[in-house]
């Protein structure tokens, strides 16, 4: 590898990142308008994380000799827009194995605040009220997980020990799993009237953007969850806003589209809706992990050997 195109960027300081190979020339970028050096030097891009699409694609076009771009998400859609200016035969690696714990652990968080009712226990407590009353149980439900890649997997885990009736898996694929089968998409129709806690974890693609529309929604039956910790664009919206204010459905979302969420959207003020700002893998857990993952990934790059977790070759 010539000193023309062994740039590495990163959106951590490299004196930072433990076992970091030597012989890589590291610049720190994570964000900021000016860059670390020529974007055309740089062999393998870090994309800053939860910078937006905007700052993510910035450098692509000037990226001539770049070899791998990383991103530190689980999902990839914030660079897609940017893939085509790039040249043929970049690897595009996701961060599998980064946020599975932090988002499983919020999912299932939402799923008991939702049941249970703690937002109007904490209204309560503000306006120091005994809001005393029975709840929903998560123990007895139905769940249905849509998108069971590795973080549908460990939210399952997660799920194992509250005595659901059942957990359905659906998937762009057929399989087998350790736990059971993954059903596809085009089973939802049978699975969603019989599903209590829908708890989406699909990556935001051409196959799922507006996946949960007013027919999804209407196919669940009176009194279900929502869960959203995929993307925003995955769920219409404006469906989801008449399901809330008719009462039929409740929902609790890590993400939303428009994101972030403005202030006057009705999504706010809906009922039975518990909203929080897109912090699936924004815990203690992420720096560390995703410091592992850039050490370990850097190192098969310097030895010249394959990355994982590639899941886009451009060309």
């Amino acid at each position: 590898m010539t000193a023309t195109n062994s740039a590495v960027w990163l959106p951590f300081p490299a004196e930072e990142v433990d076992g970091l190979p030597e012989g890589l020339d590291y610049r720190y970028w994570d964000g900021e308008p000016d860059y670390p050096g020529d974007p055309a030097d740089c062999a393998y891009y870090v994309v800053p994380y939860m910078k937006g699409p905007e700052v993510a694609v910035r450098p692509l076009a000037k990226m001539g000799s770049v070899q791998v771009v990383q991103t530190l998400s689980a999902g990839i859609d914030h660079v897609e827009p940017g893939l085509d200016l790039l040249p043929a035969g970049v690897r595009l690696c996701n961060a599998k194995g980064v946020h599975e714990a932090s988002t499983a652990e919020l999912a299932l968080t939402l799923v008991l605040a939702s049941l249970r009712g703690l937002p109007g226990f904490v209204r309560g407590q503000d306006e120091e009220e005994w809001r005393s009353g029975f709840y929903p149980a998560l123990a007895d439900k139905s769940v249905l997980i849509v998108g069971y890649g590795s973080i549908g997997a460990a939210i399952e885990d997660r799920l194992a020990p509250f005595e659901c009736a059942r957990v359905a898996r659906v998937a762009r694929s057929a399989r087998a799993s350790a736990r059971g089968p993954v059903q596809t998409l085009d089973d939802l129709p049978a699975l969603l009237p019989a599903s209590d806690v829908v708890i989406l974890s699909t990556p935001l693609n051409a196959s799922t953007r507006g996946l949960v529309d007013a027919g999804f929604l209407a196919a669940m039956p009176d009194g279900a969850l929502l869960v959203n910790v995929a993307r925003g664009g995955v769920v219409d919206t404006e469906a989801l806003v008449a399901e809330l204010e008719s009462g039929r459905l409740r929902a609790a979302l890590d993400v939303t589209d428009p994101e972030p969420l403005p202030a006057g959207h009705p999504l706010w003020h809906a009922p039975n809706v518990l909203i929080t700002p897109h912090v699936g893998g924004s815990t203690s857990a992420f720096e560390p992990r995703a410091k592992r993952l850039l050490a370990a990934q850097l190192t098969r790059f310097a030895a010249g050997e394959p990355v994982d977790n590639v899941v886009r070759t451009t060309g």
